[in-house]
């Protein structure tokens, strides 16, 4: 629901009036009475006249009273005008910049450890929930496997793809492995398969197998073929996000409820919700800012999203963004949203 769905606007002291009252509610979470509206606005206007304006943004559905002589508080549609034409945003301190530039920059070559680092900033900073979609990648190439023996017959693979990415994968096996017979097989695989894209290399690895079955001990063919499954995981990397600080949410009145928390929690917990939700802002140029009802989800009719793309070379790559309360501190938000994202594209982007 945008400003030009209001059938009339509200005049200039109208829409001050408001944007005291959403502010007010905004750092209190209380409703706001027409005593208190006087005192802050600092508008030589009496109560009665303040409760006059008041109705006239009720009958235009910018706020309502939970209460009988309660006070107001502010509607979805009081919170998408104050958004849209009365916040004055208040940009990050350049000390909170560079930390942040540099936490992401230490990191850029672990995408797993620069989402999981990004969610928790945008958390501790905000003091809300934070959420980052992991990188889409088109396509992987493998750059290099090792294999390191475990205990309980187990290996780890490590392959590096793409430029930097690493990524480990536990494999069980039916036997120990000696350090050579791992290393032979890494020896093999690179060889063979280094700088190929690796939804290729699971065909190939199939069919060179059975070419070279008689020339290969029992060993390399087994721990080959036990890898294989690796870099099928690494070839079909699932959508996921990162979330963290949810239960921050605990801290605002209006969302503290166990059973609103627990269906709430529960709904994180269903990635496809989540995902949805967050891919509707891959297409988007700069911040999205999805208002209770404007998610879709009733689950979010109490809260607010507030999201930003994230790219590669131009290309739109993931979304971060926060989830909180309707009244959450948009001046603040907004502009962390969007530098973080700004932020993460430039360190994605930087030189090896």
């Amino acid at each position: 629901m945008t400003p030009e769905t209001i059938d009339k606007s509200p005049n200039e002291r109208a829409q001050y009036l408001l944007k005291v009252l959403i502010q007010r509610y905004i750092r209190d979470g209380m409703p706001v009475g027409s005593r208190t509206l006087s005192k802050d606005s600092g508008l030589d206007l009496s109560p009665a006249t303040i409760r006059n304006v008041m109705s006239d943004l009720e009958e235009l559905g910018l706020v309502s009273a939970p209460h009988t002589s309660a006070g107001r508080i502010p509607t979805q549609l009081g919170y998408r005008l104050f958004v849209d034409t009365m916040v004055k945003y208040r940009p990050l301190k350049g000390s909170e910049v560079r930390n942040l530039q540099k936490e992401l920059a230490d990191k850029k070559d672990d995408p797993t450890a620069l989402v999981a680092s990004v969610s928790s900033a945008l958390s501790h900073i905000t003091r809300l929930a934070g959420v980052v979609t992991v990188p889409r990648v088109q396509q992987v190439v493998l750059r290099q496997i090792e294999f390191l023996s475990l205990s309980d017959n187990r290996v780890l693979a490590i392959l590096v793809v793409n430029d930097h990415e690493v990524q480990n994968r536990i494999l069980h096996t039916d036997r120990h492995y000696t350090a050579e017979e791992l290393q032979q097989a890494a020896n093999f695989l690179n060889g063979h398969y280094a700088g190929k894209e690796m939804t290729r290399i699971r065909d190939r690895i199939v069919a060179d197998l059975e070419k070279t079955r008689n020339s290969m001990n029992q060993a390399m063919i087994d721990i080959v073929s036990v890898a294989q499954s690796a870099m099928e995981g690494a070839a079909n990397p699932r959508s996921e996000f990162v979330l963290a600080g949810e239960t921050n949410l605990m801290d605002f009145a209006e969302l503290s409820d166990l059973d609103k928390l627990r269906r709430l929690f529960d709904a994180f917990s269903r990635k496809r919700f989540m995902l949805d939700l967050l891919d509707r802002s891959v297409s988007a140029t700069g911040v999205q800012i999805f208002i209770g009802e404007e998610s879709g989800y009733q689950l979010l009719d109490n809260c607010s999203v507030v999201t930003a793309p994230y790219s590669i070379d131009g290309d739109i790559i993931g979304v971060l963004g926060v989830i909180g309360p309707t009244r959450m501190a948009y001046d603040r938000v907004i502009p962390i949203v969007d530098i973080t994202a700004k932020l993460l594209s430039g360190a994605l982007n930087l030189p090896p």
